[in-house]
């Protein structure tokens, strides 16, 4: 990345706290309900300052990480198996294109019913929202298997595994690293809000608390920090993308040199 298109990113967010600063401080803006950008980085550093602050983060990020695990194993195995069999393909299709559209927050009930308020109901949405995410992508990439790959294939007689270790794999694999990049912030999403409406432990849950208090400044601090989680995120998957896939043309495209 050039320093010229850093430079542009930082001027953006240097922007956008500067109008956070300005609005309620020229009276656009109750500053009861948006307090100026500096009482909040003031409440976020106390919070950086508490061991609760972390171990809420700690909490989402865990949530947040083996649902993810879960989603992405889950996807890609069942995406290959599926993927591969045209007649498993048009088997599962109708049933696959009625539950994704399904929002994960309707599973929220469900999720209390068996798990309560513990890791395990957050996990649930996290997974269900996630899992689809990967598999979709999974399904694609394993249909864009090259047709001339294929015969080859055949023509050696590869079994079911070399097939699937020689062939559909790494054709899929791209559409893997989407489906995970996508599926990254789609978990850290439903962990947020799991904890925010169900009060499992998080930072969706001290958000809650800082809202029902009138601690506003904490509770757009505490936003803030979402946020960075979610550019975090973003950026570590484009990261392992980038690694993982560097001998594909798609990785190679970005950096010719």
């Amino acid at each position: 990345m050039s320093l010229r298109s850093v430079g542009l990113r930082l001027s953006g967010v240097a922007g956008l706290v500067l109008l956070a600063e300005l609005l309620p401080r020229l009276g656009v803006v109750d500053d009861r309900y948006l307090p100026p950008a500096s009482r909040i980085l003031t409440a976020l550093a106390a919070e950086a300052r508490t061991a609760a602050f972390w171990t809420a983060v700690g909490d989402t990020l865990t949530a947040w990480a083996i649902g993810l695990a879960v989603a992405v194993a889950l996807g890609a195995a069942i995406g290959v198996l599926i993927g591969a069999v045209p007649a498993a393909r048009a088997w599962t299709a109708s049933t696959i294109e009625f539950l994704r559209p399904i929002p994960s927050v309707a599973l929220i009930p469900v999720a209390v019913l068996l798990y309560g308020t513990d890791l395990g109901s957050t996990l649930l949405l996290v997974v269900y929202a996630a899992f689809w995410q990967v598999l979709v992508q999974v399904l694609h990439g394993v249909v864009d298997v090259n047709p001339v790959a294929e015969q080859t294939a055949r023509s050696f007689r590869f079994g079911a595994w070399a097939r699937v270790r020689y062939l559909l794999w790494p054709t899929a694999l791209p559409y893997v690293f989407t489906g995970l990049r996508l599926a990254a912030a789609v978990a850290l999403i439903l962990a947020i809000t799991a904890e925010l409406v169900i009060g499992a432990p998080g930072l969706g849950a001290v958000i809650a608390v800082a809202q029902s208090s009138g601690a506003v400044a904490t509770m757009y601090a505490l936003i803030v920090v979402t946020g960075l989680l979610g550019v975090a995120v973003n950026l570590g998957a484009r990261r392992a993308e980038r690694h993982f896939l560097a001998w594909h043309q798609s990785v190679r495209g970005e950096n010719p040199a």
